[in-house]
């Protein structure tokens, strides 16, 4: 299934995508897509659904769940990309978070005030269905609510060029959009073999495969459940292939005006308008 949620004038409604790609309003079977939605038992309740019943919505795609509960990210996680960024391929891997609120797929990118490197990621984000603690690799898949494309901008000089950790580089506002769509993990059979890829201004500029990540979904969800129980509404950004605009010589950023345009296979596109800050 590919669950979204979409605002309307009447506020964000929770929508199904039928076999056409068009939204259907779930408003009458649920308030909203958030935690108690992305359960095995609700998502299966959903699957009972006759889709082509459901009356047709439109309108501007909202993050893909109401309440997400942290966004974890995963750094280094292509070799290609740690060499373009000059670090080694790590041997565990890398975790820091987003601080932001996640955006819409199609809301603008803001340049933070005192910007000047601004940059793009293309990455798999994973939504956590179930609880999650000490999970093997084997199982870990299992705990999976679904898949959503996940555009991890981050400002370079505030994450490398100011001390501490990376944090304060990736959690500006608008620094987060995920979706079009939640799609779920019955729908994505492999999460190692898809497809991303990320243009600016028409131009491509990222092209990977999940197949080169360094650690696979299922090892990074058993390494996160070591250190900290994962829960339903956790979100993680599972790094990001080479094409990242630092990587570029010289380097490539985003200034107000550009169009950023990304997608992963079978998990829908997005596209930011970068606009100033306006404080």
């Amino acid at each position: 299934m590919k669950l979204c949620r979409i605002e309307t004038a009447d506020g964000i409604k929770p929508a199904i995508v039928d076999a056409d790609g068009a939204a259907r309003d779930l408003s009458q079977h649920l308030p909203d897509i958030e935690l108690s939605s992305v359960a095995p038992a609700a998502l299966d309740k959903l699957r009972s659904l006759d889709i082509a019943t459901l009356p047709l919505i439109s309108g501007r795609f909202a993050p893909v769940i109401n309440d997400i509960r942290r966004i974890l990210c995963i750094g280094l996680n292509y070799s290609d990309h740690a060499a373009e960024a000059g670090m080694a391929v790590p041997d565990h891997p890398i975790l820091f978070s987003k601080l932001c609120a996640a955006t819409g797929a199609n809301e603008p990118i803001i340049i933070p005030k005192d910007s000047e490197k601004t940059d793009w990621e293309v990455e798999l984000a994973v939504i956590i269905g179930t609880k999650a603690q000490h999970v093997s690799e084997a199982d870990a898949l299992s705990y999976v609510a679904g898949y959503a494309t996940f555009n991890d901008v981050s400002e370079r000089a505030f994450q490398t060029e100011f001390g501490g950790q990376w944090v304060k580089g990736k959690s500006c506002d608008s620094f987060a959009p995920i979706g079009p769509y939640l799609v779920t993990a019955d729908d994505v059979p492999d999460p190692q073999n898809l497809d991303l890829w990320l243009d600016v201004n028409g131009t491509r500029r990222q092209t990977g495969n999940t197949s080169t990540m360094v650690f696979s979904v299922a090892e990074i969800i058993s390494f996160l459940s070591r250190f900290m129980t994962l829960r339903p509404g956790d979100v993680i950004a599972t790094g990001t292939p080479p094409g990242v605009g630092m990587g570029f010589k010289p380097p490539v950023y985003l200034k107000p005006g550009d169009v950023v345009e990304l997608g992963i296979e079978g998990l829908g596109d997005q596209r930011q308008e970068v606009i100033k800050y306006n404080g």
